[in-house]
Formats: C-alpha cells, sequence, structure tokens
C-alpha cells in the first residue's frame, strides 16, 4: 500500500496526486477522465476507462495430456475466449477433451473449429449472476440430491439411484460457475459493487461452495453405491434408525446454510449441537447390523451420511455476524 497526503485548494477542494506509474500504465495522460464510485464501506474506487466496454481476456492453449484440466483452469481465472491451437490437425482425442471440457462450463461454447484451431467463448455476462443465487440453486441440487439419495438406500431403487449420480455434473457445472464469478469480483470490485457482495465475502461464498459440492459429492457416491448393488433393503428396525439420521443430518444443512445468508449465529451453533445425538444414532445403527449379511454395504452410507454433517458443521462455522457498513 502506498500512502499519500491529502491536499487542498484555496477554494477548499480535496485532491490528492494518483500514481505516475499507474497513469502511465493505463494511458491517461493531462485531461483524460478517470470514474470514482463510492462503495458501502466508505472507500473511493478509480476507474481509468469508464466508457470503454469490457475487454475480453484472451488466452491461446496447445493440445497437450491435461488439455481439458487447462481449459477448466483458465475458465475459473476469467479468461473469455480460450484458443486451443496446433500446428499440425488436432486429434480427435483432443477435440473431445475440449468438448467434454465445455459441456462441464456453463455459458462456455465452441464458437468456431477448423482442422488445427479450435475457438471457445464464454457467453455469460458476470453482472447477471448474483453469487448468492447461484449458490442457492447449487445448494438445492446437493441438498435434493441427499435426499434421493437415501430413499434410493431404503427402497433398494437403482433408478432413483442412477438419476441421483446424474446430477452431480450439475453441481459441479454451478461450483465452477461460482468459482470463477468470485475471482472476477475480487480483480473487479465494481462488479461487487453491481452484484451486492463484498470482497471479503468472497472468501465464505468460495468455501462454502466447495462444501456444498461435498454434499453432492457423498451424496453421489451413496448412490453409485445403491445403483451398484443388490438392491438389498435394511430390516425395519435399521431403515427406522437410517431415516432418523438422515432427517437429522438434512436438517443441518439446511439450517446451517440459512444461518449463512441470515448470518444468524445461534442459529449456526444449533447444528454443532446435534452431535451427541448424531453419534448415538451411529452407534445404534453399527450395534443393529453387528452380524448381518450386509453389514458392510448399510455402514458405508451411514458414512457418507456422517461425511454430509461434517460438511454441515463446517458451514455453520463460516457464519458470523454481519458488521455494519
Amino acid at each position: 500500500m502506498e500512502l499519500r497526503k491529502l491536499q487542498r485548494t484555496k477554494t477548499g477542494t480535496f485532491f490528492v496526486c494518483l500514481p505516475r506509474y499507474w497513469a502511465e500504465k493505463n494511458g491517461l495522460e493531462r485531461g483524460s477522465v478517470v470514474a470514482i464510485a463510492e462503495t458501502p464501506d466508505g472507500n473511493l474506487l478509480i476507474s481509468p476507462k469508464p466508457s470503454a466496454e469490457r475487454v475480453l481476456k484472451e488466452i491461446t492453449l496447445k493440445p497437450s495430456p491435461f488439455l481439458d484440466r487447462e481449459i477448466i483452469g483458465k475458465y475459473l481465472l476469467g479468461y473469455d475466449i480460450i484458443k486451443v491451437e496446433s500446428k499440425e490437425r488436432i486429434s480427435p482425442e483432443d477435440r473431445e477433451k475440449v468438448k467434454q471440457a465445455a459441456t462441464r462450463l456453463v455459458g462456455l461454447e465452441i464458437i468456431e473449429e477448423d482442422y488445427a484451431k479450435i475457438i471457445l467463448q464464454c457467453l455469460l455476462e458476470p453482472s447477471s449472476f448474483p453469487p448468492d443465487k447461484v449458490l442457492k440453486r447449487e445448494y438445492a441440487i446437493a441438498a435434493s440430491m441427499h435426499r434421493d439419495a437415501v430413499t434410493a438406500l431404503l427402497d433398494g431403487d437403482r433408478k432413483l439411484a442412477k438419476n441421483v449420480v446424474a446430477r452431480d455434473n450439475e453441481v459441479n457445472r454451478l461450483y465452477f460457475l461460482l468459482v470463477r464469478i468470485l475471482r472476477t469480483v475480487i480483480q473487479n470490485p465494481s462488479l461487487g459493487e453491481k452484484l451486492g457482495i463484498r470482497p471479503i465475502d468472497c472468501l465464505d461464498y468460495r468455501i462454502t461452495s466447495s462444501l456444498v459440492e461435498s454434499i453432492g459429492d457423498q451424496s453421489a457416491q451413496l448412490a453409485k453405491e445403491v445403483a451398484e448393488s443388490r438392491a438389498v433393503k435394511p430390516k425395519q428396525k435399521v431403515a427406522k434408525l437410517i431415516i432418523e439420521l438422515h432427517s437429522m443430518i438434512y436438517d443441518s444443512h439446511e439450517t446451517a446454510i440459512k444461518a449463512l445468508f441470515l448470518h444468524d449465529v445461534p442459529l449456526a451453533e444449533s447444528v454443532r449441537s446435534l452431535q451427541k445425538k448424531i453419534s448415538e444414532l451411529r452407534e445404534k445403527l453399527h450395534q443393529e447390523l453387528k452380524g448381518e449379511e450386509n453389514a458392510e454395504y448399510f455402514l458405508s452410507a451411514i458414512s457418507h451420511l456422517t461425511r454430509i454433517y461434517e460438511n454441515s458443521i463446517d458451514i455453520a462455522d463460516l457464519v458470523i455476524p454481519r458488521l455494519s457498513a
């Protein structure tokens, strides 16, 4: 940080000199117009090109064994145009990697393609996607996956289980989208103003989104085990205990997300207070499953549910009271 002394003219106007290197870097000279905006916390933002359209960020990649990962990485870093170019013909394998990466990323489309070049462009306007709405949508899908995975387990419904596994792709797409938006906000505070999110909130959104994705992953893993099973149903007493455990854990992440958006610390603490009851339920299930032929199958499901509860606690731990500006 560079400190500069505030000065005042004889007529009472306050002024401060802008750094020379910054002005030259942005092509400013005497008479140039800059935009000044005040943030809710009292800071001033100075934009060197107030009337210019947003410059699209471009990058060129070469085909490689990790081409799909590179495309995802550049998308997350906020690149708008990603070019894949080769001196020779792009192989069918690399073309498939590009297409698979594009399907995993919201808004990324192939706009041009020939034998040695593929151009992808993200057609989304970041200001159209408030982070809170993206996160709520991601959570809604993950929560439905949790609910349906347990239903599939109890009913031995392999068709429903496969549907749960398929939904995990949409959770991942929304996670990647949110990471891209948050990184763009950090680099462009004026966008944060427009979206109503402060830079200090970005880290919590990023961590929460990752935890929500983990809820989806655990639910998908549970559903995958059901889909690959012999559609075994639990005995009545075990089923009753699983339902009770599931209900408590489902309520815990619903409460944690609600507390996060309301900045309600007591509500968040109520999630952690369930630890003893959940441990007791797990112990009862372990006792009931002793000696059972399919014990390992159901114990694995209980393990996935326990990890979902741990994700709920982690979300609740992010809750802090909203400080007034």
